[in-house]
């Protein structure tokens, strides 16, 4: 007999760890992603031990942990390449029982897609409505492939998700932060051009960060104060004439790619938290339900835990078994994760002062502290890395 069928709206790393973790657990789920196919888009991904913890409950935190440790010593520099703290990497593994790793986020789409069983996947589906049912009636998805009856959806839909603004019409909606970001991997650097350490640079109001890759190629982010919507025809160019004084190997890594190959994006958040993260038997995840300015680089692992904790109150998949007790998911995930995204814009807001006085104050409290309390950082982690999920 078939069993409870939960539907996935939204192919990312969030809708695609529901999917496994529910599949695991017995349910029959079905995922509908707009997109006509699943495109290496995205640049690279980082995951914390939180992450990985949760990862391990679903049978794939090893295959995840053979992609990149971030490995040596980090922290925080100066533009002119001066550390202001420096932290032992390998001492965030012996904390939490697991290191920093660092991935390309198509290698870990394509992880999760391949975890399913074939047909499990729909692409080029487009969803127009969603009646979110109650405990005594299931729930129905209308697509551009049909009408999919569920037990369970999970609404992975992203920032600008139509499935939150159906079920909270009164929510304040995405604000932006005042900040925005670009991405891109460089390919690894030649002899000569300097030795790529994972750390971020802070400048005055700019963001420049490094993480190197397990295949030698180099992810690179940046961010900075700017108006909504403002683009440039070279965005590389533009990486240059903000970064390409910082220290090396900044003006190396921007100088090896092409524009084309950077993404660049305005940061939104949602300010005002929902008041829950269901409605019937709809379940928001992921940025659908708490998006987050990326400067605490959390927001896919946020996603995850979602997912997990998802599977693990949905119950098993089996026939006839009872509604979802989602009420149990938003009691779980709503503090956790407002906590984190207020986490992420006071970082936001500290890594991005403009002040020259702010600044220098701001390095100078850095500094201070990282001679005072070499640990500070490392315990600074507790409440995100520490997180395991809950029994499946």
């Amino acid at each position: 007999m078939v069993g409870r069928r939960a539907v996935v709206l939204g192919a990312g790393i969030g809708g695609l760890t529901a999917a496994v973790a529910l599949h695991r657990r017995g349910w029959d789920v079905t995922v509908a992603e707009r997109a006509p196919a699943l495109e290496p888009v995205g640049a690279g991904l980082g995951l914390g031990p939180n992450a990985l913890h949760a990862l391990d409950a679903i049978g794939l935190g090893d295959e995840v942990r053979r992609f990149s440790a971030v490995q040596g010593h980090g922290g925080l520099r100066r533009p002119g390449g001066g550390w202001l703290v420096r932290t032992d990497l390998g001492a965030v593994a012996t904390r939490f029982g697991d290191p920093q790793l660092v991935a390309l986020r198509a290698d870990v789409v394509g992880l999760l897609a391949d975890s399913l069983p074939a047909g499990v996947l729909r692409t080029g589906v487009t969803v127009t409505g969603v009646d979110a049912g109650d405990a005594d009636r299931r729930a129905r998805v209308t697509t551009s492939d049909g009408d999919l009856d569920a037990d369970l959806v999970v609404a992975a839909d992203g920032i600008g998700s139509r499935i939150r603004a159906t079920l909270f019409p009164d929510q304040q909606g995405p604000r932006y932060s005042g900040f925005t970001t670009w991405r891109f991997v460089a390919p690894a650097l030649p002899e000569g051009a300097g030795r790529a350490e994972p750390a971020e640079t802070w400048g005055k109001g700019e963001v420049f960060g490094v993480l190197p890759l397990a295949s030698g190629q180099v992810y690179c982010y940046a961010s900075a104060p700017a108006p909504p919507g403002l683009r440039h025809d070279d965005e590389a160019a533009e990486l240059k004439r903000r970064f390409g004084r910082w220290h090396d190997p900044i003006p190396g890594l921007i100088g090896a790619i092409s524009p084309d190959r950077v993404l660049h994006d305005d940061v939104y958040w949602i300010a005002e938290p929902l008041s829950a993260y269901h409605r019937g038997r709809v379940a928001l995840l992921g940025d659908a339900a708490h998006a987050m300015t990326p400067h605490l680089g959390q927001g896919a692992c946020q996603a995850i835990e979602d997912a997990v904790v998802l599977a693990s109150v949905a119950g098993p998949g089996t026939p006839d078994g009872p509604a979802p007790d989602l009420v149990a998911y938003t009691s779980a995930r709503l503090p956790r994760t407002r906590m984190v995204v207020n986490g992420s814009y006071r970082a936001t807001r500290l890594s991005g002062m403009t002040s020259p006085t702010a600044t220098a104050l701001r390095n100078t409290g850095i500094a201070l502290a990282g001679r005072l309390a070499p640990g500070l950082m490392l315990r600074q982690m507790d409440p995100l890395a520490s997180w395991t999920p809950p029994a499946q």
